[in-house]
C-alpha cells in the first residue's frame, strides 16, 4: 500500500458560509457556497445524515468499508489490538466565512451514556489565516443562567461572558470537552478531533439551524447543557490551551494526547508506520514512504497514510495529524 493523495471532500450546504479559502489553500476551483468544511480521511459522516462526510476512495468504495475488511494493513495490529476497527482520528479543514455559534462539544462518558456514540468530541485547531476566536466563560456562569440565555438567543451576552483571543497563522489551540468556544470570521484552519459530529448549539439566530429541533443532540437543553463546561477560566488559564507560532514537533499540550497527535515539519523528519493524515501548509514538500514512493506536494495538498506504506519522511512544511498512541 502507498500513500494517498486525496481531492478535498467538502459536506454541501452546511448552516454556515465559507468555502472558498479552502479551494483556494488547495488550488482548486472555487467550491460552492455554505462548504467550509474538507473532511479528510474521514471515516465519520455529518450527524444523523451518512454516509456525507465520509471519504471514498478513488475506486468509489468507501474508507470505512476499505478499513474495516482489512484493518490491520490500513491501522496496525497495535493499533487494532488497542482500539479495534476504528481510526480514533477525523481531520478537516475548515473556512469560517462567518463566525461561527457558541457551542460546545460532550465528553466520551456523556456521549456514550446518553448518546451512544464511541467518543466525545475533543478538537484542536492549527491557524492558516489569522481572526479571533472566542474560548472559555471569563466567570461562572450557573447552567440557569445558561439555560436562560439559550432560551433568548442572547448572542451579544454569550459572547461578553467568553474570553476573546487574537490569533495568527502558525498558532494553534486545544479545546477540551465542554469548553464553550466560538470561531472568528475570516479564519483558515486545520482541525483534528475525535471522531464524531456532536455539537450542543447555545445559540443560532442567523445561521441556518433549527437549534430548538437539533441544538440538544436530540436530549433538551436540560440534560444537554450539563456537559457544557460552566465554570470560569482566567485568561492565563485558557492561553495554557493556546500555543503560539508553534514549532517544529507537536504543536498541542500534553491534554491533548489521549485523545489524537498533531506535529509541524518545518524541515524535514521521520515518522514511524502508522495511519496519519498529512496537510503541506506552506511552498511544498516532498514524501517518502518506505514502501518506495516519493511524492512532490504543493502547498494545499492532502494525503492519507496507511499503516502498510510503512515509515515516511517528509521535506517541507507540513502538519501530520496521528491517532493516539497505542500505550
Amino acid at each position: 500500500m502507498e500513500p494517498l493523495l486525496l481531492p478535498s471532500n467538502q459536506p454541501a450546504a452546511r448552516f454556515y458560509e465559507g468555502g472558498a479559502r479552502i479551494s483556494s489553500f488547495r488550488n482548486e476551483h472555487p467550491s460552492p457556497p455554505h462548504t467550509p468544511e474538507d473532511w479528510i480521511g474521514s471515516t465519520t459522516s455529518v450527524r444523523g445524515n451518512a454516509p456525507t462526510g465520509m471519504t471514498r476512495l478513488a475506486d468509489g468504495e468507501l474508507l470505512t468499508d476499505a478499513i474495516e475488511r482489512d484493518p490491520l494493513s490500513w491501522l496496525g495490529a497495535a493499533h487494532v489490538q488497542h482500539f479495534g476497527v476504528d481510526t480514533m482520528l477525523l481531520v478537516k479543514l475548515l473556512d469560517a466565512g462567518q463566525r461561527l455559534p457558541v457551542h460546545a462539544h460532550p465528553d466520551g462518558d456523556f456521549a456514550e451514556k446518553h448518546v451512544s456514540t464511541a467518543h466525545g468530541k475533543a478538537e484542536a485547531w492549527f491557524i492558516l489565516s489569522a481572526g479571533a476566536v472566542h474560548l472559555g466563560l471569563i466567570r461562572d456562569v450557573p447552567l440557569s443562567e445558561l439555560r436562560a440565555l439559550v432560551g433568548a438567543q442572547d448572542s451579544a451576552t454569550l459572547l461578553s461572558l467568553m474570553h476573546e483571543i487574537q490569533v495568527s497563522a502558525g498558532d494553534s489551540i486545544f479545546v477540551p470537552h465542554g469548553m464553550l468556544h466560538a470561531i472568528g470570521a475570516g479564519i483558515l484552519l486545520a482541525e483534528v478531533q475525535e471522531p464524531e459530529d456532536l455539537s450542543i448549539l447555545l445559540e443560532w439566530t442567523g445561521f441556518d439551524l433549527d437549534g430548538e429541533r437539533d441544538g440538544h443532540l436530540g436530549l433538551g437543553f436540560d440534560l444537554a447543557l450539563t456537559a457544557v463546561e460552566s465554570h470560569g477560566r482566567s485568561i492565563s488559564e485558557v492561553e495554557e490551551f493556546v500555543l503560539r507560532n508553534s514549532p517544529e514537533g507537536s504543536v498541542l499540550p500534553e491534554s491533548a494526547d489521549p485523545f489524537f497527535r498533531l506535529d509541524r515539519v518545518t524541515s524535514s523528519r521521520d515518522f514511524p508506520s502508522g495511519f496519519a493524515i498529512v496537510i503541506v501548509i506552506g511552498g511544498s514538500a516532498k514524501l517518502i514512504s518506505a514502501a518506495g514512493s516519493s511524492m512532490e506536494l504543493p502547498a494545499g495538498s492532502t494525503v492519507l497514510i496507511p499503516h502498510a506504506a510503512g515509515s515516511f519522511h517528509i521535506d517541507g512544511d507540513a502538519l501530520v495529524a496521528r491517532p493516539p498512541r497505542c500505550e
